[in-house]
């Protein structure tokens, strides 16, 4: 973490120096440190699963770190100024590795993309035929905002954020009766509907985020193998609880036990 920090305050300070000057060579010579201790912190996670490196990337954060390091070499990158800050800065991502909320909240963004696509079409159906309601009731008294389907459904995007509403509604209402439950219906749907299922996404997905967090690390740790083996433990501890507590089988009575062998 002090490596990546260390790096980031060099890539900030290039923003301050001329290139080619002496303080331009000495952040260069502070990045180049820094990508060398990359180089061996990655060396050292593939020896550390010798002999099979290739476990090491099962770990996305590992295969994140090695396309980001290996890139830092290849010639018709190294020689792209722009190419190559862009690689540096996103060293600076890997300190997401270290902290685990917010690796919770990335794992999060990740799992709630599906759930976000599928609202985004539906709001922009939704934006698409209020902006067609809108370019009907408004298209020619306010041409300027609902001119044509691309105006207006701009100008209802910019309504999700309730932007400038209440001068909308007084345009609106000049140039036709229905513009109060045009813009009260599209806010209701459009702002209060989407924006709270958007964050019940949000959430749902964060809390799979969290138990998969917790999940890994129970696997590192192998408590998830001792978790296991304590829930087994109990169950069959309740069993043998179940049957002692269970009633003993009937004797059958003297006269239907079987006689004594002669």
């Amino acid at each position: 973490m002090g490596v990546i920090l260390v790096n980031a305050i060099a890539l900030g300070a290039e923003t301050y120096v001329s290139p080619g000057s002496s303080e331009a060579r000495t952040l260069d010579v502070i990045n180049a440190v820094c990508l060398g201790i990359y180089v061996l912190e990655l060396s050292a996670r593939l020896i550390a699963c010798f002999p099979r490196p290739q476990e090491a990337f099962r770990d996305r954060w590992t295969v994140f770190d090695a396309i980001i390091i290996v890139g830092s070499f290849i010639p018709g990158i190294r020689e792209n100024a722009t190419i190559l800050r862009l690689l540096r800065v996103l060293r600076i991502v890997r300190l997401i590795r270290f902290l685990p909320d917010l690796r919770i909240i990335i794992g999060a963004i990740g799992r709630s993309v599906p759930g976000v696509a599928t609202l985004g079409v539906a709001a922009l159906l939704l934006v698409y035929v209020y902006g067609m309601v809108g370019w009907v009731l408004f298209g020619e008294g306010d041409p300027e905002n609902y001119g044509d389907i691309g105006t207006s459904m701009l100008t209802m995007f910019v309504l999700l954020t309730l932007e400038n509403l209440p001068d909308s509604i007084d345009r609106g209402q000049a140039l036709s009766d229905w513009a109060v439950p045009f813009y009260v219906s599209y806010v209701l749907v459009a702002s209060f509907v989407i924006f709270n299922l958007f964050i019940g996404i949000v959430i749902n997905s964060m809390e799979d985020a969290r138990q998969e967090e917790t999940a890994r690390r129970n696997r590192e740790t192998g408590h998830g193998d001792l978790g296991e083996r304590l829930h087994a433990l109990q169950a069959e501890l309740a069993q043998i609880a179940h049957e002692y507590e269970a009633p003993p089988p009937e004797r059958p009575a003297r006269g239907d036990r079987d006689p004594p062998p002669v």
